[in-house]
């Protein structure tokens, strides 16, 4: 069984997702709205920011302490190449109650082996690339996982949306126009001719949605929530 799955994001008007003035508090204040079992997060967003991650230390090798009243979320992240190794300093932030790696047959024996000595779950699925789906229903089964909030960029919110694992999409458009050929977008997929397949996507290839709730926000931000019609 699948959790349900929502992608939070914030966007200028013409749908980047950097180089624009954010709101943080007021962005963080929105995503609990849907309690989240899970926080699906991109490697990239925790690759940029490795340069700023303290030495490791004997902290984390510390097995976790489950506490079954502990209501924070899991962080889930996909990391087939083995690249994310500052865990022991995510394990010292107080958002989550707990992390898990979504690895593929293709993982690094070495990788595996770190996130093990580590105390990281790990779910492998798939072969050069991880499987999406397959880990979502693991999420679900060995987790208890019922809705997951993906923070992440353009390629990741891509692949959730190509493979139809995605029931909801949030977005807050800010008033920015940012242009530009090299900023990112919040949805990264290949071209409609090329992406075509599944009936649920339409003739065109397009994804169909409807919007169940609109709001303008402080600071002229409109948050606008669409359901995706499978």
């Amino acid at each position: 069984m699948l959790p349900r799955v929502v992608l939070h994001n914030a966007v200028s008007l013409d749908g980047r997702i950097e180089g624009f003035p954010l709101d943080l508090e007021q962005y963080y204040e929105l995503a609990v709205t849907w309690k989240e079992d899970a926080t699906l997060a991109g490697s990239q967003t925790f690759l940029k920011a490795a340069d700023e991650a303290p030495p490791e230390d004997e902290s984390a090798f510390i097995p976790f302490q489950a506490d079954p009243e502990d209501r924070r979320p899991l962080l889930v992240i996909p990391d087939s190449r083995g690249q994310i190794r500052t865990w022991h300093y995510l394990r010292r932030l107080p958002y989550w109650r707990g992390f898990v790696a979504l690895c593929s047959r293709y993982t690094p024996k070495e990788y595996l082996q770190y996130l093990q000595e580590r105390h990281i779950d790990c779910i492998i699925a798939g072969g050069e690339h991880v499987d999406l789906r397959a880990c979502l229903e693991e999420l679900s089964s060995r987790y208890k996982v019922k809705v997951v909030r993906v923070d992440a960029g353009g390629t990741l919110n891509g692949l959730l949306l190509r493979q139809g694992l995605v029931d909801e999409v949030s977005l807050l458009i800010c008033p920015s126009l940012v242009g530009g050929e090299r900023q990112s977008s919040i949805f990264k997929a290949p071209d409609l001719a090329a992406a075509a397949g599944p009936a649920w996507q339409g003739a065109d290839g397009a994804i169909s949605l409807y919007l169940i709730d609109a709001q303008r926000l402080k600071g002229d931000v409109i948050w606008l929530r669409y359901m995706v019609q499978h």
